[in-house]
């Protein structure tokens, strides 16, 4: 079978496979040369060579295919990119077959969101924001962006009415971006419902979501009417704490276009090595995420019932406010627990500096066990007023649960809160 006529069987053939298998087999040795390798290579080279002068200049002109330079596409970054077309993007070609879903890698999540940002707006525009974003993304759009000219209007995506409202004060907005659950409060916001009240004003504002708490695993934003997702795959995706990267997905071909040409343009493209090393760890994928949901209902449950913790933050757990919402929404509940101490940040770090097994360490979704306090660490960027009007307060801990036993992280746990 010719190469193009293989890899289109492929595609269309592991679309209708489940996801684990997906993650297992999508994408493998696309454009890749025919070696038998079992898993696929490291092109970690910056260019390309060519045959013949023409040969180069058919490549330049898009009339041939194949690779010029890193920067603007390579073999084993493809893999990953054709990986996550299949995990975000299956329902939607499965639906429509002619509708091209595409994935961009970028060389961190931050990369990956200004890149989305950068493709959707232009100066003189205006984007509506969730008001509680990972801390480089509120600094992003309140401090960056605005030296552009694109103006951030922050609103509280889970409050429809919220949403709706400044849509109409802003029905010219190009561009919807919000994370859902949110970092570190795992608010959520119905991605339906957003999507109808937004594309009710204006059909053409687009709607990106980052979907890094969730993975595709548990949440796949395109199928519930969203325009872009965007992950940080340093997180879940990655999963073993090795990489810093980013990906963009879209079902939209102009959208697509804008981004290929920030990342050609701003140079934002991921290092082969690192690509690789993401496929990896996306093999192993669903098997984390299902430990790492068991164990974080686990400990929710276990500090809702502690003395000394005021409040537990987890959309599984029945008194979340969006419980319900994340049982449809989601398929399961997610690897990240946070929570309020009674006695306030001095009691967290008394906490983070007694507790062992759990790593105090930023960043989310490895293999192994971190704790953090975001008002001093991640989100320690965002104005105080404007952290705890989102619910960032001062005592708020973070866990991003792993795969160790779970009687170890409960131990552990135990242990420290006895010395706060």
């Amino acid at each position: 079978m010719e190469d193009s006529k293989r890899k289109d069987f492929l595609e269309k053939f592991y679309l209708d496979c489940g996801f684990a298998t997906r993650a297992l087999h999508a994408g493998e040795h696309v454009d890749q040369p025919e070696t038998r390798a079992h898993t696929g290579a490291i092109f970690q080279t910056s260019t390309f060579t060519f045959h013949t002068a023409q040969e180069g200049a058919d490549t330049f002109a898009g009339e041939r295919n194949g690779y010029i330079y890193t920067r603007l596409g390579n073999p084993t970054v493809r893999v990953l990119e054709a990986k996550l077309n299949a995990l975000e993007g299956a329902a939607i070609k499965l639906a429509d077959p002619e509708k091209r879903v595409a994935t961009l890698a970028f060389s961190s999540g931050m990369a990956a969101v200004s890149s989305a940002i950068l493709s959707a707006c232009s100066a003189g525009d205006t984007l509506l924001v969730g008001d509680v974003v990972y801390g480089a993304t509120e600094h992003l759009c309140s401090q960056v962006l605005p030296r552009f000219g694109i103006r951030a209007v922050e609103v509280k995506m889970a409050d429809l009415e919220a949403v709706e409202a400044a849509m109409k004060a802003h029905p010219n907005a190009k561009a919807v971006y919000f994370e859902t659950p949110t970092n570190p409060t795992l608010e959520l916001a119905s991605i339906p419902d957003v999507v109808r009240v937004v594309k009710a004003v204006n059909p053409k504002t687009r709607v990106i979501i980052d979907n890094t708490f969730a993975t595709p695993y548990l949440q796949r934003p395109l199928e519930l009417g969203a325009d872009v997702v965007v992950h940080s795959t340093t997180k879940y995706i990655c999963g073993h704490g090795t990489v810093v990267g980013g990906v963009v997905t879209t079902a939209d071909e102009a959208m697509k276009d804008e981004l290929y040409k920030v990342i050609k343009d701003l140079g934002s493209s991921p290092s082969p090595f690192d690509a690789w090393l993401v496929n990896l760890g996306l093999k192993t994928l669903p098997l984390r995420m299902e430990r790492h949901c068991a164990s974080a209902m686990a400990i929710a449950r276990h500090l809702e019932s502690h003395p000394k913790v005021a409040q537990v933050y987890y959309p599984g757990l029945e008194s979340h406010p969006q419980h319900k919402l994340a049982g449809k929404q989601m398929r399961n509940y997610g690897g990240m627990v946070s929570f309020e101490l009674k006695g306030g940040f001095e009691a967290g770090r008394k906490l983070m500096d007694a507790i062992h097994i759990w790593t105090l360490a930023v960043s989310l979704g490895s293999v192994d066990s971190l704790i953090q306090h975001p008002a001093s660490m991640t989100h320690a960027c965002v104005p105080k007023e404007k952290r705890e009007k989102g619910g960032v307060t001062d005592g708020l801990v973070r866990l991003s649960v792993g795969l160790e036993d779970l009687d170890d992280l409960r131990n552990a746990l135990d242990e420290a809160l006895a010395k706060v």
